[in-house]
């Protein structure tokens, strides 16, 4: 760890509001903690950012002393690139204050803002734009990915309702991006990751959703998976743009009051479907799903928005040890489907799973060349393969089927590179893979105007042409 003497100490904490944070202070290890618990690193230093003037103070402060530079949002990424060993750690989990105008429908958030937070304040409104499924999940992160959820087949990925962001750069100065302003770093914005500055200010559009909506979760046996992955296919091929759609393959059926106590443990896989429409659209759908293979069991209810967007919590909670890989697929036909199944029944724990969202309708509309999100505009489904352990020891075992079962599922990928917010291993050829030549040059040049150091480099990174 690089050492930081006390005189240096005292120059950052005179040029930051918020608290400078050091390895003896009791605050250190939680300040340095994310959400994968087997990340352990440990920065030489972590400002917990008071506002953009401690942003851009760091920032400045990093460059002098030539430490690397991590920043945290929600510090949910599966690779921890929210902290970085013997660096400076930018903190901006303070930083989440939520403003809406239900008048012109839009919604303002801090840099650190959880989706829970500003999920609570939208939904105030009966307004919401498309977030993540974990309610836990920064902000930050997933829209500067691209961001999808259950809302994207009906308005598109996250990145595709950012309106405007506020941003301080690698040299510390503040700028205002939008379709106006820096309109090829709001471009860049839109789907490139962390790579061109600290975005400290979000303004995205919001659309009318809820109060209320309707859930729908069928599950079927393991015996039974390459049927029920087929039927899920079937069904999920007749749905309205107004539903949301998540096969959970692989699933070890959870101890929840809705799992018959028969069957928690079980494992198999479920189709989850959240309606947007009339009960009476949602009820067919879940009807049609059913009678294509019967469910060992399935539960339908209607539930705030919001808590459909904690629905997922539980599945990936705070401090697990985790592992990802992904791919995309077009669809998952019965060859794809026998492979899902056969990997599925390989797992060791019960955490693990493979969830495979589908991408179309909404999402299918924007241009490809309008963002630089990461992956293609085609329907396709997107598949994750989560290796989720309680323990450390746990660990290496599900890394191990996580990339097996990857390695067993390449046959049926697209071709394409996968969703940058799903590379724990992030080498430059799989990032050049994800967003296509053409895409990659154009980013390599405004990272080149805006971060030509490469200061912002612990993410999918995009070096400067």
């Amino acid at each position: 760890m690089v050492r930081l003497i006390r005189r240096e100490l005292e120059a950052l904490r005179e040029r930051c509001a918020g608290r400078v944070i050091t390895e003896q202070d009791v605050l250190y290890d939680s300040a340095r903690a994310v959400w994968n618990g087997a990340v352990d690193r440990r920065p030489a230093a972590i400002v917990r950012c008071a506002g953009p003037g401690d942003v851009s103070a760091a920032i400045r402060f990093a460059r002098e002393e030539e430490l690397e530079l991590s920043v945290r949002g929600g510090g949910h990424n599966f690779g921890g690139s929210a902290v970085t060993s013997g660096g400076l750690m930018l903190d901006l989990s303070a930083l989440r204050r939520v403003r809406v105008d239900p008048g012109t429908r839009r919604a303002v958030c801090e840099g650190g803002a959880t989706w829970a937070d500003l999920d609570a304040a939208t939904q105030a409104h009966g307004l919401a734009t498309p977030g993540g499924t974990v309610s836990h999940t920064g902000v930050a992160g997933l829209t500067l990915g691209g961001g999808f959820g259950w809302l994207t087949r009906a308005h598109g990925l996250t990145a595709d309702n950012l309106m405007s962001a506020d941003v301080v750069l690698a040299g510390g100065e503040y700028v205002h991006a939008s379709p106006r302003d820096h309109p090829d770093l709001f471009w860049a914005l839109r789907g490139g990751g962390g790579n061109f500055g600290v975005v400290t200010g979000f303004t995205f559009r919001l659309h009318p959703v809820g109060p209320e909506v309707r859930v729908a979760f069928l599950f079927w046996e393991i015996e039974r998976g390459t049927e029920a992955l087929a039927a899920a296919e079937e069904t999920i091929a007749g749905l309205p743009r107004r539903a949301g759609v998540l096969t959970a393959c692989g699933l070890t059926a959870p101890p929840l009051p809705f799992v018959p106590p028969e069957h928690r443990g079980r494992l198999g896989h479920a189709l989850l479907i959240a309606g947007f429409g009339s009960a009476e659209e949602h009820a067919a759908t879940a009807e049609r799903a059913a009678q294509a293979l019967r469910p060992l069991f399935a539960f339908a209810e209607a539930m705030p928005y919001t808590r459909l967007q904690t629905f997922l919590d539980d599945s990936a909670p705070w401090g697990v040890h985790a592992y990802e890989k992904a791919l995309d697929v077009t669809g998952i036909g019965p060859e794809a489907a026998a492979t899902l199944n056969e990997q599925a029944a390989r797992k060791t724990s019960p955490m693990s799973f493979m969830p495979s969202f589908r991408l179309d309708g909404a999402f299918s509309d924007m241009d490809d060349a309008a963002t630089a999100y990461g992956g293609s505009r085609a329907p396709h489904h997107t598949l994750s393969f989560m290796a989720l352990t309680p323990s450390p020891e746990a660990l290496p075992a599900e890394r191990a089927w996580s990339r097996a079962a990857w390695q067993a599922m390449l046959p049926h990928a697209t071709g394409a590179g996968s969703y940058v917010n799903f590379q724990v291993e992030a080498d430059a050829d799989r990032v050049r893979r994800a967003y296509g030549a053409a895409k990659y040059a154009r980013l390599a040049a405004v990272k080149a105007v805006y971060d030509p150091g490469n200061v912002f480099h612990l993410n999918p990174n995009i070096r400067p042409s």
